[in-house]
C-alpha cells in the first residue's frame, strides 16, 4: 500500500516544523590537550559554550583548568593565563606546602567533624581493621599505610545519608518546594540552588557545626525565593535564620580545604 502524496507532503511538513522549533543538541565540554607552561606547571584548556568568561583554577593533582567561553579562543587564554601568573603561582605554592606537610592518615590523627576536632582511632586485629572517630566506626579487611582515603569515602557516604533528608526538612518547614537535592564535591562552593528547584551540597557540610549546616541549606533554600544577593534575599534569609552571620563567617574561614 502506498501513502497518498498529499500525506507525504504533510507528513515532510510535520517533520520541518518539529525540526525547526526543537532545541539545538547539547555540545560536549571540549578538552585540548595540556600545555606544559612556565614553572612546570601543565594547564588544560577546557571549552565551555555556556561560560561567559575565562577562569582560571588549580586542581588538587598540582596543573591548572583554564576554561575557554564560548566566544574565546586559546590564544586570548594564553594572554589571560600570562595575566594570572602571580596568581596560579601563590596557589601553586600553597598546594605544594600542603603536599609536603601532608602526614599519612594513621592513629592518633585529627581533623574536623561535625565542628569538633576528632582524633581518628585505628584498631588491628588478626581478622580486620577498626576506624573509629567520635560516634563513628567502620571496618576494613586489611590494614593500610594511610587511612585518608577510607575516612573520605565514609564521611561522603554519611553526606549523603544526612544532607538531602535535612534539606527536604528545613524546605517543608518554611513552606518552600524544591525539586532535588544533590551532594556533590563542588570546588568552589558550598552549596547552589538551580532556577529548577535543585540544591547542591558539598559533602563536606559534614565537618561543620549542625548549625552553619542549617544555615548553608536556607541560604540555598531562600533562593528559591530570591535568585540573588540582593538586599532583599538578606532579609528572607535574616528572618529564616536571625543568627546567620557567625555561620556565614564559619564557612568563609574554612573555605574547602578542611580535608586536605
Amino acid at each position: 500500500m502506498t501513502i497518498p502524496a498529499m500525506l507525504q507532503l504533510n507528513l515532510r511538513f510535520l517533520e520541518k516544523q518539529i525540526a525547526r522549533f526543537a532545541p539545538p543538541p547539547s555540545r560536549p565540554t571540549a578538552q585540548d590537550s595540556p600545555l606544559l607552561w612556565k614553572h612546570g606547571i601543565a594547564v588544560h584548556f577546557v571549552r565551555q559554550p555556556r561560560a561567559r568568561r575565562y577562569l582560571l583554577r588549580l586542581e588538587p593533582d598540582g596543573t591548572a583548568r583554564l576554561v575557554i567561553p564560548r566566544r574565546g579562543s586559546r590564544s586570548e587564554g594564553l594572554r589571560f593565563l600570562e595575566r594570572s601568573e602571580a596568581w596560579l603561582l601563590q596557589q601553586r605554592a600553597r598546594w605544594q606546602n600542603r603536599m609536603q606537610a601532608r602526614q599519612p592518615w594513621t592513629d592518633g590523627r585529627t581533623f574536623l567533624f561535625r565542628g569538633e576536632e576528632v582524633v581518628l582511632k585505628v584498631e588491628t586485629t588478626a581478622e580486620c581493621v577498626t576506624l573509629g572517630f567520635a560516634d563513628q566506626s567502620m571496618t576494613l579487611p586489611h590494614p593500610q599505610a594511610d587511612y585518608h582515603v577510607a575516612v573520605l569515602d565514609h564521611l561522603r557516604h554519611l553526606a549523603r545519608l544526612e544532607l538531602p533528608s535535612r534539606a527536604r526538612e528545613l524546605a517543608r518547614h518554611h513552606g518552600i518546594s524544591i525539586q532535588w537535592v544533590t551532594v556533590r564535591a563542588q570546588k568552589t562552593r558550598w552549596g547552589s540552588c538551580s532556577s529548577r528547584g535543585t540544591i547542591s551540597l558539598n559533602w563536606r557540610l559534614v565537618q561543620a557545626p549542625p548549625p552553619v549546616v542549617d544555615y548553608l541549606i536556607i541560604h540555598e533554600l531562600m533562593h528559591r525565593r530570591q535568585m540573588n544577593h540582593s538586599a532583599r534575599y538578606w532579609k528572607l534569609v535574616a528572618n529564616a535564620f536571625p543568627d546567620y552571620r557567625p555561620a556565614e563567617q564559619w564557612l568563609k574561614k574554612h573555605r574547602l580545604e578542611l580535608l586536605d
